[in-house]
């Protein structure tokens, strides 16, 4: 079931989403789903790499050479 929300934006910024949306092949909505989704996956990935380097540098992985050595 999908629910509606509604955002108040600027007109210049309603127009370049709708380009953009139009030059990507999706429609308004698509377009900005997307780029929700995206904006939440990088906001994850984020806070899990606040959380996990200080773990890691505690435990001298540093480089991707200590990462692959550990599960070579």
């Amino acid at each position: 079931m999908r629910e509606t929300l509604t955002v108040s934006l600027p007109p210049r910024t309603k127009r370049l989403i709708a380009r953009a949306a139009t030059e990507s092949g999706l429609t308004t909505s698509e377009y900005v789903r997307m780029a929700i989704h995206r904006k939440l996956w990088q906001d994850a990935l984020t806070e899990a790499r606040r959380v996990a380097v200080p773990r890691a540098r505690a435990k001298g992985i540093v480089t991707d050479e200590d990462v692959f050595a550990l599960i070579s």
